[in-house]
């Protein structure tokens, strides 16, 4: 795998005018040129965009707006914009054009001058090698960090660059903790922690009902981060195992011993949370929170990888006198004492929203992608079923340690352990590969190849027809007759399971039940059901 080519980018005030000043400049580039710097100020035409989103989309971003509970979700398109606009569909409109108004702007101010050809240039090597740009926004003004940067696109028509397949688009920050050594994993190991769902003591008496809530909320994530629930079998397969264990209202004291024991790559944390110094607090119950700081210490003790945040404004700076305070989001203190990876929300999210943010965002991540690939999937798929004219997309907001280069989880390996001197070309191979995708394939070389639906299988399908430990291809030694004793390698298929395999023979599809067949090249296989993914057993020079 090439390494990543990056371009980090930092944006810092100069003055306290009344028109504020900024500088920008390079301080990560793949060419020696590419460390160039601009100034700019901050434009009436940006300001007057910023209000207007603000007072349609937003909550936290109003000054005058206190602490809200989480669970309240704004009204996107008011009444009173629709009627001031004509029609509902109009409204849309008019959001519409301010979401692409607003991302051409942001794009222009800060791709300017030399910066404009710093980028263009990291691009342009990034292409040439076959790698994406990893580019990082390190935002020093705490005054800039609500700007929904996501939406940035260089003009109308084009994607935004936090959608671009060229392009992967993250936040950093700087003065941070050195970053652990990364070692990449073979599965997803995932702690998934209920908390407070609401503000604490807001009503005593619902507390039997939160519960049950709870109960059923954490049964549906959990299925969700184990790819349950998606209809999407065929990727399924190709996919790393993992493991959701799940804690609901826990003390802290509970939530450390459970990531000491558990060697959790993902914290995933669902519940009230509110902006305030050292990185915010998450309610694990009503009377017992951490802070951010806090909780750091926790993650990097525990090697945890990513920490992703089903909270509101998990990525929103605290605010003293209307004033956003600097480095005291939750992403932000995470980052800075060391945590590789944080995903929270810039502002409130509907459940439906982060709901299908997850699901797409954990079954990229199954399919070893990066954690900024993984992200961009997911905030696609949020655009296509929220639309562009909505705010759901923008909403989540990843945030890489400078020195992270998002990759967690190791590539499909298709090696095997071998005898010295032993090679690939001493003979054939035999292997099982998905019929509609050849690429797709899972090789045997000379031992035993489990087929099922459990993770530690070799080959894992998760359709509902195949059992847990469904079938075994395996090869036996059969010896050959002449003068010269030679062995001939003869490929068979044993059956286990509940409902059979079926194996295309010349009349059809035959049936095999707790039974051995032998197999010849060519053969097609489906198991648990006709309906099946279609596979194919194969044998290659």
């Amino acid at each position: 795998m090439s390494e990543p080519i990056c371009l980090r980018i930092v944006i810092d005030r100069l003055s306290a005018s009344a028109t504020p000043h900024y500088a920008i400049w390079v301080v990560e580039a793949p060419y020696p040129g590419g460390y160039v710097h601009h100034d700019r100020p901050w434009t009436d035409e940006l300001n007057q965009l910023w209000q207007s989103w603000l007072q349609l989309f937003s909550l936290r971003g109003l000054p005058q707006v206190p602490h809200v509970p989480s669970a309240y979700v704004p009204q996107f398109v008011t009444d009173e914009v629709a009627s001031a606009k004509g029609s509902t569909g109009s409204a849309r409109g008019y959001t519409g054009r301010l979401m692409q108004t607003l991302g051409i702007q942001l794009w222009q101010w800060l791709f300017d001058g030399a910066i404009k050809g710093s980028l263009d240039q990291s691009l342009g090597i990034a292409m040439g090698q076959g790698t994406p740009l990893c580019l990082r926004l390190d935002i020093r003004d705490p005054d800039l960090i609500g700007l929904p940067w996501e939406i940035m696109q260089p003009q109308p028509g084009r994607q935004a660059m936090s959608l671009n397949e060229y392009i992967r688009f993250s936040r950093t920050t700087s003065a941070v903790d050195p970053l652990a050594d990364i070692r990449l994993d073979d599965s997803l190991n995932i702690l998934l922690v209920l908390g407070e769902p609401d503000v604490p003591g807001s009503n005593q008496n619902r507390k039997a009902t939160d519960t049950l809530q709870l109960d059923a909320e954490a049964t549906m994530l959990k299925r969700i981060l184990l790819g349950e629930m998606t209809s999407n079998l065929g990727k399924r397969s190709a996919t790393a195992p993992c493991r959701v264990d799940v804690l609901i209202r826990p003390r802290s004291g509970d939530l450390s011993k459970a990531l000491e024991k558990g060697h959790y790559n993902v914290f995933f944390y669902a519940g009230h949370g509110v902006s305030a110094p050292d990185g915010g607090l998450i309610f694990l119950q009503a009377e017992s929170s951490l802070n951010g700081t806090e909780l750091a210490q926790v993650l990097l003790h525990n090697r945890v990888k990513l920490a992703v945040f089903n909270t509101c404004w998990g990525a929103q700076p605290d605010q003293q006198n209307q004033q956003p305070i600097p480095r005291s989001s939750l992403a932000e203190v995470l980052l800075h004492h060391g945590v590789p990876a944080v995903i929270a929300m810039r502002d409130s999210i509907a459940d439906d929203e982060a709901l299908s943010f997850i699901q797409d965002f954990s079954l990229a991540l199954a399919e070893r992608n990066p954690i900024d690939r993984a992200v961009a999937i997911a905030r696609q798929n949020l655009l296509t079923l929220y639309k562009f004219n909505q705010p759901a997309w923008t909403l989540p907001v990843l945030y890489l340690h400078p020195n992270f280069d998002s990759q967690f989880l190791s590539a499909l390996d298709t090696d095997i352990t071998r005898l010295p001197g032993e090679s690939f070309s001493s003979g054939p191979i035999a292997a099982i590969r998905a019929v509609d995708d050849p690429h797709l394939i899972w090789y045997l070389y000379g031992g035993t190849l489990r087929v099922g639906r459990r993770p530690e299988n070799d080959v894992v399908i998760p359709e509902p027809w195949v059992s847990g430990s469904h079938a075994e291809v395996f090869c036996r030694q059969v010896s050959g007759s002449g003068v010269v004793s030679s062995a001939e390698s003869v490929y068979y298929l044993r059956d286990n399971s509940r409902y059979g395999t079926f194996c295309q023979a010349d009349e059809g599809w035959h049936h095999v039940h707790r039974q051995e067949i032998c197999l010849q090249s060519g053969i097609q296989l489906r198991f648990g059901s006709l309906q099946g993914r279609l596979m194919e057993f194969v044998i290659q020079d």
